[in-house]
């Protein structure tokens, strides 16, 4: 297989497996903002962010300084910054679910400034640096491909399991909702049955009573 054949595959394969959050938004004092990203437990995630100077070519103020904390689904501690303007994290989940990154400015600062905050976000495929890992081993091109290849395909393999595994909790829960649906209908039938007839038979006694049957 051709070169170009082969990188037209592997990008074709990150396309689908590879994630990356990069993006760019400001904070103000008081008003933290909160970056979920859903992972897959055993997958490596690797985050960067740093301030946006307001005035290239001088220092960052300390005004500009932010708070960051990443935390686990659970809320376990993956990663605190406290009055920093650039850091990075990088750990391999230990469970499934949603992992927030929160960032904040003090909110004893002036309420007009704005803080601009860099963040990339990449997971799985997309975290590690291939260019350090061509470097470092001096493996040839095409075995540096396939390596990346095979990856991707176990991203993707590992990804197919876990949608899998959700696809089997929502027919369980779907099953049992349904289970539950169909015990409160019939209960529901049961009592109205005999609320009638206990209605029907105190009807009953009261005409008897009466002596009008």
């Amino acid at each position: 297989m051709s070169n170009p054949i082969l990188h037209l595959l592997v990008l074709a394969f990150a396309l689908m497996c590879s994630f990356v959050n990069s993006m760019r938004f400001d904070l103000k004092p008081g008003q933290p903002k909160c970056i979920s990203e859903e992972l897959n437990s055993n997958v490596l995630t690797f985050g960067k962010y740093y301030i946006v100077n307001p005035n290239e070519g001088y220092p960052i103020p300390d005004s500009h300084k932010i708070t960051v904390r990443v935390r686990s689904p659970i809320g376990n501690n993956y990663h605190f910054g406290d009055h920093v303007d650039s850091g990075n994290f990088a750990f391999t989940a230990p469970e499934s679910g949603d992992y927030i990154a929160c960032f904040s400015v003090l909110p004893d600062q002036n309420p007009t400034l704005t803080v601009t905050v860099d963040f990339d976000w990449r997971t799985g495929v997309a975290s590690k640096d291939w260019s350090k890992v061509a470097k470092r081993g001096h493996i040839e091109v095409m075995e540096f491909e396939l390596k990346k290849l095979y990856d991707i395909v176990t991203s993707i393999h590992d990804e197919m399991f876990y949608l899998r595994g959700r696809e089997e909790e929502m027919h369980d829960l779907n099953r049992a909702t349904n289970t539950k649906m169909f015990t409160f209908t019939f209960l529901s039938i049961l009592i109205c049955l005999s609320v009638a007839g206990l209605q029907l038979w105190h009807l009953k006694t009261f005409f008897e009573r009466k002596k009008l049957l």
